[in-house]
């Protein structure tokens, strides 16, 4: 797949409407350091955010604040461990043929179910991809069923049938 043909459609903003995200915020060396150095080995502990401070060398409080405020702009959407897929719940990657004209109001659609992970745009006629993540099976193609009848578009499911490991860490750079 080429990265460069993909491209986030649905980005979070303000209550004006302003688009959120990094470079709407000052980001200094210290979230860079705390989005780069914690994508991987995030402490698995009964107290990760003390431990991620001490490494860093500041208080628990400016490591819970930094975080917080990162996510309210939308730079990063969640905090959490990713599982292989249907190991805890039920999953599948899903597609849409969307026309462009209303591909901003479905992708916001897609993003309102707190069962999607993310989506994002491809080049292709299947143009809108989304993974949907639920406690069950009845319950994933319930939220895929919700989407089609709301969006109006037919949703393709894509339900795992062999299971390999990627990498989505990446180094983050700010000039």
């Amino acid at each position: 797949m080429n990265r460069t043909m993909n491209r986030k459609v649905h980005s979070d903003t303000d209550n004006k409407g302003n688009r959120l995200g990094a470079a709407a915020l000052a980001l200094d060396a210290l979230d860079c350091r705390l989005l780069n150095e914690f994508q991987h080995d995030f402490p698995l502990t009964p107290t990760p955010y003390a431990d991620l401070a001490r490494r860093l060398d500041v208080g628990e409080e400016e490591v819970l604040a930094r975080l917080a405020r990162l996510q309210s702009a939308g730079v990063i959407s969640r905090i959490g461990a990713v599982l292989r897929p249907n190991t805890v719940g039920a999953s599948t990657l899903a597609a849409m043929h969307v026309p462009a004209h209303d591909l901003e109001r479905v992708a916001r659609l897609v993003s309102s179910y707190p069962e999607v992970n993310h989506n994002y745009e491809r080049e292709h006629e299947m143009n809108l991809w989304f993974v949907v993540t639920a406690a069950d099976a009845a319950r994933r193609d319930c939220v895929l069923a919700q989407i089609e009848a709301a969006s109006g578009y037919a949703v393709l499911s894509f339900p795992l049938e062999e299971d390999y490991h990627i990498d989505l860490g990446f180094e983050l750079r700010w000039t």
